[in-house]
């Protein structure tokens, strides 16, 4: 009963207008963002390579499809997730706004059977979400652009990987963006369960988003020790993996964290699902 239920949550999903508004949304960034650096690429790679000119000497293929793939992600971690809210935030709410949720809570399945079912489907979603960024930004990328070692700019000067070493990273760098995607599902799903109108989850979700990543911005330093506890640091992780050397332990410390807060909301939706009242 709880696989049939999963499945019915998805074709909920499938149905639904909204849940294409992130493919779509995603396709267009990246297809722009691909034509953009086909037709004038060189120009923005020369802003990076001017500064070592006269130390180094750049050989191969530079603007390739590794490098791009990387600056597609750079630019889509802030809307990813504001995509991800627009569906999941509706999966209890809007059962709640059009009266379903009364007929839902009376099949022969426990509540937590049908919180869960709800919370894999908007999962398997969100997967879908971050399989075909994958797909566009590191497959078409690479076929476009051809492939090659990657360049990157960071503040403590210009790191160079051999393209041996690439892949690895970027499929490390989407298991950890998927775990904050799935922070992101869980926070929308677990506000959805506290309203009963479709958009208030969605929006809120979006408004704490943003609020945290406004301070985790801001250079004070009384907000140093708020920042660790804010789950917008963690999302960020994926970058790390495209250091030498690769930092184990701040990466192993943000998985735990988002993993901990995840298991938290899941607990406090559950808890409040179980006793949604469906007779008022």
């Amino acid at each position: 009963m709880f696989w049939k239920s999963t499945y019915n949550e998805l074709i909920k999903i499938i149905a639904k207008p909204r849940s294409y508004i992130g493919l779509g949304a995603i396709t267009l960034i990246i297809a722009i963002i691909l034509f953009a650096m086909r037709l004038d690429g060189m120009t923005y790679l020369s802003f990076i390579t001017q500064l070592f000119d006269q130390s180094l000497s750049f050989q191969g293929n530079i603007l390739n499809g590794n490098l791009v793939a990387f600056i597609i992600l750079q630019m889509l971690i802030v809307h990813i997730p504001l995509l991800i809210a627009l569906v999941t935030g509706d999966l209890i709410s809007g059962e709640g706004a059009m009266g379903t949720i009364r007929l839902l809570l009376t099949k022969p399945i426990s509540r937590s059977g049908i919180f869960f079912s709800k919370y894999l489907a908007g999962c398997i979603y969100t997967f879908v979400i971050l399989i075909w960024i994958g797909f566009l930004a590191l497959g078409v990328s690479k076929f476009v652009f051809g492939t090659g070692d990657l360049m990157i700019l960071k503040s403590e000067g210009l790191v160079i990987m051999q393209e041996p070493d690439i892949f690895w990273r970027f499929l490390s760098a989407f298991g950890i963006a998927y775990l904050g995607l799935m922070m992101i599902a869980t926070l929308s799903i677990t506000l959805s369960c506290f309203s009963e109108n479709s958009i208030g989850p969605i929006v809120l979700t979006m408004a704490i988003i943003i609020l945290f990543t406004i301070i985790g911005a801001l250079d004070v330093s009384v907000l140093d020790n708020v920042r660790p506890f804010l789950f917008t640091t963690h999302m960020s992780t994926w970058n790390s993996f495209f250091e030498n050397p690769l930092p184990t332990e701040q990466i192993l410390r943000s998985a735990a964290s988002l993993l901990f807060q995840i298991v938290g909301l899941l607990g406090i939706a559950l808890y409040k699902f179980n006793r949604k009242d469906i007779l008022s």
